[in-house]
């Protein structure tokens, strides 16, 4: 990793400044000097409008902002961590309760809340997972944890998404917890989608496949049921989830299953979804089906990390 992406790094999640300028800055002040010497001269660099990961807003623009700029290429990993972190400093404070999403870029934000307990930054948080992997991640972090039937209303819900529309609108469920996702962010005041520049698309459907949810029984003719529907006029393959849950490549001879012990049929298409709120209701109405990966009008904003930066996009 060369010096100036370290100290990106170092700057998104330790608390130093994020202009390009004021990194610039700090990237010549600490040639030869000792690495603890660096590390304090870019945590303690003054801004304006501070976040805890040290995110400094610049002015808004409409409903899209940029927020940061970076000066070096970052890997996914680390532009998810930043996004991860990012919601979590924003829209998190003490007294919450909090859906914590599932997935690679969830998983950054659960991390994140989980050394702000650690460091008392905030307190009497409770957490609702939305899988058994997020429990697990967040048990091992000291993080609170509940569910709807003990607290039904969340302050706010951070997860990641799989695609990004225009509208905001969403498709989810690529690490096969759509069901308990849509459960919890459904019941918070506030759903913040964080992704990679990658995940933002014109129209959803040809970039990623959507999952839909079924039940076991004569799961052939539920599959049969989705491919047929008048929404998706014979244009997308309704393929059964094969393997392991958690992607929507086949990587095993076993049908996958779910948390909630159900199957997942993906929708692959070869060009875009003309109507995306209309295949949602038509899917819901299928006798069979659980839930689909269309999240539609749910979201609060959308924290984005890219080439250019950090930008927030909000309904």
């Amino acid at each position: 990793m060369t010096m100036a992406r370290s100290l990106l790094l170092m700057a998104a999640a330790m608390g130093a400044a994020a202009s390009m300028a004021t990194f610039a800055r700090a990237r010549s002040g600490v040639r030869g000097i000792s690495a603890r010497a660096k590390f304090n001269a870019i945590r303690h660099m003054p801004f304006a409008g501070r976040s805890r990961c040290g995110i400094a807003p610049m002015q808004s623009q409409g409903a899209s902002k940029t927020v940061a700029r970076a000066s070096v290429a970052l890997t996914q990993d680390e532009l998810k961590k930043m996004v991860g972190y990012k919601a979590v400093d924003d829209y998190v404070t003490s007294g919450m309760v909090v859906g914590l999403g599932t997935g690679s870029t969830a998983a950054f934000a659960v991390e994140r809340l989980g050394q702000l307990l650690k460091s008392g930054e905030v307190k009497d948080i409770i957490a609702i997972p939305t899988s058994v992997r997020t429990r697990e991640q967040a048990e091992s972090l000291g993080i609170p944890l509940a569910t709807l039937d003990t607290h039904p209303d969340l302050d706010v819900a951070i997860d990641g998404a799989d695609e990004v529309d225009p509208d905001l609108n969403l498709v989810k469920g690529g690490g096969g917890a759509l069901l308990r996702e849509k459960m919890v962010e459904a019941r918070a005041k506030k759903f913040i989608v964080i992704v990679d520049e990658s995940k933002i698309t014109d129209a959803l459907g040809p970039g990623f496949a959507i999952p839909v949810e079924i039940v076991k029984f004569c799961h052939e003719h539920t599959r049969k049921a989705i491919e047929a529907l008048p929404a998706l006029e014979g244009k997308a393959k309704a393929v059964l989830r094969m393997g392991s849950s958690q992607n929507n490549k086949p990587d095993g001879d076993e049908i996958a299953i779910t948390d909630n012990d159900n199957y997942i049929v993906d929708l692959f298409f070869d060009e875009p979804l003309k109507d995306a709120s209309a295949l949602a209701e038509e899917l819901i109405q299928t006798v069979g089906v659980v839930e689909h990966g269309l999240f539609i009008g749910m979201t609060t904003a959308v924290i984005i990390a890219g080439s250019d930066g950090i930008s927030v996009k909000e309904a």
